[in-house]
């Protein structure tokens, strides 16, 4: 699978800071700084219908700036991302719609990519679905089988909790907590049989009428998280520096994927930090498929939205916070972007420097992208009050929102 195309990253003076970020896991802000030139990065993707909503956008753009601060610091990224092509809200929206799940699936992601490019979004080096992914998975799947650390269930093949000594590190949870979370997002706690309510499928046997791939695991389709964490192996392999997504991904998902790699491999820890953006809102609830309250990118963009306003609109607010969209951040977001480009079209300025500065501390700060704004505008209003003699310094910031904030003036 292709991912989207890349803009191009100016080259800046200098170089910037390490990154410092909130780890779930230990819950502290904590330099994350790779041991060699490459960092490596992992990013859950879309499961792909109702793509791209803004939830959806504010996640990539949250690891957006992770990319482009290590790359300013002087690392070469190796980013993955994985897109879930067979999965049961994907199938059920095929069955509602009337439509072919293969077709809806390429259709969507198609438009994720889109919707990425216009927003600036650096691509993964490494995009991969779910499905071309079955060839990694069935090994793994297999490995745990063996171990004792997963068993079968009338076919389908489950992993067992207790067989990871550090399970529930990860989201801090406690097994009581999990319980109702699980039921909430895919889980299947009450089913007869289990070990224990919280063991996670790893490989659903054949359903009539249901996508399934023959394999020696017999013929069926892969469990969710050990989608990711399959593809995370094969191109990151383990204690990858960060393992990112949107809060809610903190559990099961990523709780659950480090405990299948860490059993399944014997080492520890999967990722060295667990990094998740905030939740969307609109009318007072979180954006959501299943309520339908969702602002689609590609809808702000058909109705003329310029997607470097959206993408501003975004960077308004830090990206662990829980924030509620509304026409005032993108009327804020428009004015704002009208007045950089203004300013930056004049043929001098203020010294740009400082302000480079301040914009390189503040995302190097946890990703703090609205004080990142605030250097930017403070640069901006200097201009319009005093003017300046710099001839290099609107071309400075203009590189610099650029290269550090993804947005083309």
């Amino acid at each position: 699978m292709h991912a989207w195309p890349a803009s191009e990253v100016p080259a800046l003076p200098g170089q910037g800071l390490p990154l410092r970020i909130h780890d779930t896991a230990t819950s502290s802000v904590r330099e994350v700084v790779p041991t060699g030139p490459t960092a490596r990065l992992y990013v859950c993707g879309i499961t792909p219908y109702d793509a791209t909503h803004l939830g959806h956008a504010a996640t990539y753009n949250t690891f957006d700036l992770v990319q482009r601060v290590w790359k300013d610091a002087g690392h070469d990224v190796l980013y993955v991302q994985n897109v879930t092509d067979v999965d049961d809200p994907l199938l059920q929206r095929a069955i509602e719609t009337g439509q072919d799940w293969t077709e809806l699936a390429e259709r969507e992601t198609a438009l994720f990519r889109e919707d990425m490019t216009a927003l600036r979004m650096l691509p993964p080096a490494h995009y991969i679905g779910a499905v071309e992914s079955i060839p990694w998975i069935v090994p793994l799947v297999q490995k745990l089988l063996e171990s004792g650390a997963a068993y079968d269930l009338d076919g389908d093949i489950y992993f067992s909790v207790d067989a990871d000594p550090r399970f529930g590190k990860v989201s801090r949870l406690g097994r009581e907590e999990m319980l109702p979370v699980f039921a909430e997002r895919g889980g299947d706690p009450q089913r007869p049989g289990k070990k224990h309510p919280l063991d996670a499928l790893l490989w659903m046997a054949a359903r009539p009428g249901e996508p399934a791939w023959e394999t020696e695991l017999g013929r069926g389709r892969p469990g969710w998280h050990i989608e990711c964490v399959a593809i995370a192996l094969q191109y990151l392999g383990m204690s990858f520096n960060i393992q990112g997504g949107g809060s809610d991904l903190s559990f099961p998902h990523h709780e659950m994927g480090a405990a299948h790699a860490q059993v399944a491999t014997g080492e520890h820890p999967y990722a060295q930090a667990y990094v998740h953006a905030g939740m969307v809102s609109l009318d007072g609830h979180k954006m959501s498929k299943s309520r339908g309250n969702l602002v689609f990118v590609s809808t702000l963009r058909r109705e003329g939205v310029d997607p470097a306003a959206i993408r501003l609109a975004l960077l308004g607010h830090h990206y662990r916070s829980d924030w509620e969209w509304t026409d005032a951040d993108l009327e804020s977001a428009q004015a704002r972007l009208a007045r950089w480009r203004a300013a930056v079209s004049r043929p001098d300025g203020p010294a740009a420097e400082p302000m480079l500065a301040e914009v390189r501390e503040a995302l190097a700060d946890d990703l703090d992208a609205p004080a990142a704004l605030a250097a930017v505008d403070r640069w901006v209003a200097l201009q319009e009050q005093t003017g300046g003699e710099d001839i290099g310094a609107p071309g400075l910031v203009s590189r610099t929102v650029d290269a550090l904030l993804g947005v083309a003036l």
